[in-house]
């Protein structure tokens, strides 16, 4: 235990699962998106339902699709300044089967892309990412992390683990998840140290890869 898990992280807001977490939630989503959220629509379940507005989630969440840090001042601005750039964004509410009471479930567009993520807040700032596109995957986003999609073949989880052995990068974690047998897939590997841009390049051109995310959120 450190003095983080302690204390709690440096925020704006009341609540550290309610409004640090949803920071990061939507911080670590607009990486996976991986541009400028154009439109979102946000879904609360369970506690944040319930008690997200109160606590700030709602503006908590828009503010992280930003890129705003925990500590930002402008936070309890979000809605406006989303406006301001033109992002468009709905917030209601769902009832998710077997999911954590502080969950979040986003539809994001981008400029030319689109993904959705359920995630949740654990906790003292901590969130986990549960699904992306449908797919589960449960990462928490703590350390440098590649999410990869791939076509369920044999040989590309060896792609990945080749080429961080070659960059001399140490893998703390490797989890693959498909949403059916030879249909498309979804590989989460955390590692101790950051990933050159270089080597990220190298993964995108190999055979069966249909896209790969970096995310490092310090």
């Amino acid at each position: 235990m450190n003095l983080f898990d302690i204390m709690g992280p440096v925020m704006v807001g009341p609540s550290s699962s309610h409004t640090a977490g949803a920071v990061r939630i939507g911080r670590v989503s607009l990486r996976i998106l991986g541009e400028r959220v154009k439109s979102a629509k946000i879904h609360f379940h369970g506690s944040f339902a319930l008690t997200g507005v109160g606590h700030g989630t709602d503006k908590a969440v828009v503010a992280g699709l930003m890129d705003m840090e925990t500590y930002d001042i402008r936070i309890p601005r979000s809605f406006d300044l989303a406006r301001e750039r033109g992002m468009e964004f709905t917030i209601d509410t769902v009832d998710l089967k077997d999911a954590h009471p502080n969950t979040v479930l986003m539809e994001l567009k981008g400029e030319s892309k689109s993904i959705k993520v359920q995630a949740s807040s654990l906790g003292g700032g901590r969130i986990s990412i549960d699904e992306i596109d449908d797919i589960k995957t449960g990462f928490t986003a703590e350390y440098p992390t590649l999410v990869v999609h791939n076509l369920d073949k044999a040989g590309h989880a060896a792609q990945v683990t080749k080429m961080l052995a070659e960059k001399n990068i140490n893998i703390a974690s490797l989890r693959s998840y498909r949403d059916k047998r030879g249909g498309f897939a979804i590989m989460v590997v955390e590692t101790d140290e950051p990933i050159p841009v270089e080597a990220i390049c190298e993964l995108e051109k190999k055979e069966g890869i249909i896209k790969v995310t970096y995310i490092n959120v310090v």
